[in-house]
């Protein structure tokens, strides 16, 4: 393992991928930990707790979910899954069973920097609650239940603002449809995607500057949507 940096582990069978991981993270300042199977990957993460977990689902040993599972049971920090283009189902799974963000093969160095920095951001802020999000010229005040966009007040509807709130705290990760309809509606609704759609698009009617191509809320094709934390 190399030194400086955050400490990341890589739990991928495939070498040539694992390689270029390695390398290219390494280059970024990362330490780097590497595991070929899921077994392995959850003694070294409980031997030595990592920052941030990058996880391929497809392992020889045990089903990447399975391994997602058994690592929320105790790990709190980001976990990043690396998944196939087909694997549209399981990035939902993988996402409803604890991962912050996934990243489809093939795939750039620069995208997954970018999701493992907005990963460890995240992480880094958790702990007491916020009473104010802001992103952008975005501010929720959440003790208030207030909105303002470039310091004017936006006027939500209390669905509206349930629904952007959670977003905002959520800023920079991959939400599914299931969780924003628990979250917002209840777990009645959890199968009832076209709220989300017309909710959403009146909140990007309300707060983009061109709804059609938002900044802020940003659609995860057939997953769910990610609130933007960059610009």
């Amino acid at each position: 393992m190399e030194q400086g940096g955050h400490h990341i582990l890589i739990i991928e069978d495939e070498q040539p991928i694992r390689r270029f991981l390695k390398a290219s993270l390494s280059n970024e300042g990362y330490r780097i930990s590497e595991a070929v199977a899921g077994e392995e990957g959850l003694r070294i993460a409980a031997r030595q707790p990592p920052d941030l977990v990058i996880l391929d689902l497809g392992l020889p040993d045990l089903d990447g979910q399975n391994v997602l599972k058994r690592l929320r049971e105790w790990y709190t920090a980001p976990i990043i899954i690396l998944s196939a283009r087909d694997q549209e189902t399981q990035k939902i799974a993988a996402l409803d069973n604890g991962a912050d963000d996934y990243v489809t093969k093939p795939f750039g160095v620069g995208e997954l920097l970018a999701r493992m920095r907005t990963a460890i951001r995240h992480a880094h802020r958790s702990g007491p609650e916020a009473m104010t999000v802001t992103v952008g010229d975005l501010q929720v005040d959440l003790a208030a239940r207030l909105v303002h966009r470039k310091d004017e007040e936006v006027h939500l509807t209390p669905l509206e603002y349930k629904l952007l709130a959670t977003m905002m705290k959520h800023a920079g990760k991959v939400l599914t449809h299931r969780f924003l309809l628990r979250e917002v509606w209840g777990p009645l609704d959890s199968q009832e995607n076209h709220y989300l759609r017309v909710f959403v698009a009146s909140l990007r009617r309300k707060l983009e500057d061109d709804p059609a191509r938002p900044k802020y809320i940003l659609t995860e094709q057939g997953v769910g949507y990610r609130f933007a934390s960059d610009y």
